[in-house]
């Protein structure tokens, strides 16, 4: 983690200098590590962003235990975090009326006023009675519940119809809007409603640390254009490889 820390500082600095310099310049590995070596990250900021993770995506039994290990208080409590879990898990799962009676449980406010969060996970009850070869029911459910909302909403609408089209072929394989019945499907809502939660609970939807990934990698490929210099390849595994001279 201080690594990559490490190294995104590096190429900010190494930028700001290769900005006023008109030729590609080379950098070696031990100068390059160098940099990165006089570069300090606080412990305390690594963790704040390991717990943030943590929270953001759920893991509740390794946030506590860190938190226990390092000290590091979460900014939300950690018991919420398995009741939004098992709304994901829900919904994940395809049990869409238990997945919307826990959300209320947690909060009504959350459906009450996003409504395009509630069109979704209707949506998706919908789709999983197409799964499950309920058409009749499908049907009645699109119009009592899903049309009055596309009559509201052209995007709604447009929606609607995709979904019910599922119904129009009995091999979905050849079914151009097939996709809506694979697991994607599912976790797309998933994480729709997981951020929905995390939002109505004052806390980031997205963890930061894939932020600061991408970051490094829009950071190294701005550098590539002034220096050639040790980069990191595989965030995997964070190894630094040499510049290609």
């Amino acid at each position: 983690m201080s690594y990559l820390l490490n190294q995104l500082n590096a190429i900010r600095h190494l930028a700001e200098i290769e900005a006023m310099a008109t030729s590609k310049k080379v950098i070696t590995r031990e100068e390059w590590e160098k940099r990165l070596n006089d570069v300090k990250v606080r412990k305390e900021d690594m963790n704040k962003l390991v717990m943030n993770f943590l929270v953001t995506e759920g893991y509740v039994e390794a946030a506590e235990k860190f938190r226990l290990e390092s000290g590091t208080e979460p900014d939300i409590d950690l018991a919420t975090i398995t009741d939004r879990m098992a709304v994901k898990k829900a919904v994940q799962c395809g049990n869409l009326e238990d997945a919307i009676e826990k959300v209320n449980d947690l909060n009504p406010e959350i459906l009450d006023t996003n409504p395009q969060l509630f069109f979704h996970l209707q949506q998706q009850r919908l789709i999983e009675l197409i799964r499950n070869g309920k058409v009749e029911e499908a049907l009645e459910f699109a119009q009592e519940e899903l049309a009055p909302r596309g009559e509201e909403n052209q995007s709604f609408l447009e929606e609607l119809e995709r979904t019910v089209a599922l119904l129009a072929f009995e091999d979905v394989t050849n079914c151009p809007v097939g996709e809506l019945l694979d697991i994607s499907q599912r976790l797309k809502t998933a994480s729709e409603v997981n951020a929905a939660i995390l939002t109505s609970q004052s806390h980031e939807k997205d963890p930061k640390l894939p932020s600061l990934l991408k970051m490094l990698i829009w950071a190294q490929n701005q550098l590539d254009e002034k220096a050639a210099y040790p980069r990191i390849n595989d965030l995997s595994t964070g190894a630094l490889e040499d510049p290609a001279v």
